[in-house]
């Protein structure tokens, strides 16, 4: 059963699943779908376009689905989608996407902090942290477990790997490969994010075969093209050596460089 408030707008086009809570003041645009068990607190606004999975939770003043800011968009029809479990903090905003891509995309059991932003066509996987104004620019990929602390500015274009933790106010120019920690100023590789990986049931065995690994990357003395040469020649052929390769192999803008104090 639905509950709506009476001083919620809801457009009669709009598909709503089972069990909602739209609290007073919220804004339910046409050509929007919201998902079983989602509640929609007070003066949120889902706008055209925007499709919100099972049990979300999107806090007073977010907004999802708004147009991009973005010169190139010309008002064609794209979406914005929220996968299950996701929670949207307060005046934190998700925009639609463009022809580019036609979507933005945040995935399953993620968290925006308050006033955090996700431009156009972002690709968000699952169980992914935001924290408080951190903005996204266009076309950023994050893969799942990666956390973004408060305050970061992250380019356009930029890949975030999976399992990453990156600190609060660094500024994300180069692509961030999995499994590592990132900050300073300017931001570098700052070793691995081992506290996240032993939460998510890496093995010691595991967390040494990555660690070996970064050590080719950043404290052999090789440039990439050359270390990436190395650990596929010298270093046993593990999911995790490939699944960072595969990443490094694939970077358009580059890598975040190392540590040049050790």
């Amino acid at each position: 059963m639905n509950n709506i408030s009476s001083l919620a707008y809801i457009h009669p086009d709009a598909k709503i699943g089972n069990d909602i809570i739209i609290e007073p003041f919220a804004y339910v645009d046409n050509n929007t779908e919201i998902g079983d068990g989602t509640r929609v607190m007070a003066q949120a606004t889902i706008l055209s376009g925007a499709r919100i999975g099972k049990s979300c939770i999107i806090f007073p003043n977010a907004t999802v689905g708004a147009v991009p800011q973005d010169l190139k968009f010309r008002g064609e029809e794209t979406l914005a989608i929220v996968g299950d479990n996701t929670t949207i903090r307060e005046c934190a905003t998700v925009n639609r996407g463009t022809a580019s891509r036609g979507f933005t995309k945040v995935g399953n059991n993620c968290l925006l902090m308050a006033y955090s932003h996700v431009a156009h066509d972002c690709v968000l996987n699952n169980d992914i942290i935001v924290g408080n104004c951190t903005q996204l620019a266009g076309e950023v990929e994050i893969d799942d477990f990666a956390i973004i602390s408060g305050g970061a500015l992250v380019h356009q274009f930029t890949k975030i790997g999976a399992h990453t933790m990156i600190q609060g106010g660094s500024k994300v120019a180069k692509d961030i490969p999995p499994y590592i920690m990132a900050g300073r100023e300017p931001i570098v590789y700052a070793g691995l994010n081992v506290v996240g990986l032993r939460r998510r049931g890496f093995t010691s065995e595991q967390v040494n075969s990555i660690q070996e690994v970064y050590r080719y990357l950043y404290q052999s003395g090789y440039n990439t093209t050359q270390a990436l040469e190395r650990v596929v020649n010298e270093l046993p052929d593990t999911e995790e050596r490939n699944f960072i390769v595969q990443f490094v192999r694939s970077s358009t803008r580059g890598i975040v460089r190392g540590n040049l104090e050790g």
